[in-house]
């Protein structure tokens, strides 16, 4: 119950600094992605199931706090953070490199499911800008941060219970 409390409270400051703060920082085009950082480090520590709900929460409501098209960002965190989860649970959890791989994959997914979602709504969106303007500095500035926004995330979260990690991987059937 404490680790859900934690959970929410860093993914509820992470969308108000998004919204209010960083939504209007632009760096060669492009803007950091604090939330989706923030999401990432829980995913990682927490597994898909947690980085599931704390994804959809927080794009429901970075949702509604940019008045968004509702449920967008929602369903695009949501399978974020699963993805991130899935990684942490299956192959990178202890890796070091692992932060980096998940900020770096997941970005450029993010950004492609955002466009096709916002393409299948029938919502005008311009390619060029939200695949290459915009993408590869906001790419690089989420790796600048993820870091930082990682050590913050495990600080405030700590390591969680040893029963979620996997101790070994065993082939069934031979």
């Amino acid at each position: 119950m404490i680790d859900a409390l934690k959970i929410a409270v860093l993914v509820v400051l992470a969308a108000f600094v998004q919204a209010t703060v960083l939504s209007s920082v632009t760096v060669l085009e492009g803007t950091p992605d604090v939330l989706l950082l923030t999401l990432l480090g829980v995913a990682l520590m927490r597994g898909s199931i947690v980085g599931t709900i704390a994804g959809f929460g927080a794009g429901l409501l970075l949702d509604v706090l940019q008045l968004g098209t509702m449920g967008v960002l929602a369903l695009v965190l949501a399978l974020a953070g699963y993805w991130a989860g899935r990684y942490g649970e299956t192959t990178g959890r202890d890796r070091a490199h692992a932060p980096l791989v998940s900020v770096f994959a997941i970005t450029v997914l993010v950004a492609l499911a955002g466009y096709a979602l916002h393409f299948v709504l029938g919502e005008q969106v311009d390619a060029q800008r939200v695949l290459v303007d915009t993408l590869l500095p906001g790419l690089g500035l989420n790796l600048l941060l993820a870091a930082p926004v990682f050590a913050l995330c495990r600080g405030f979260l700590g390591e969680g219970p040893a029963g979620n990690r996997v101790q070994e991987v065993r082939l069934l059937g031979q």
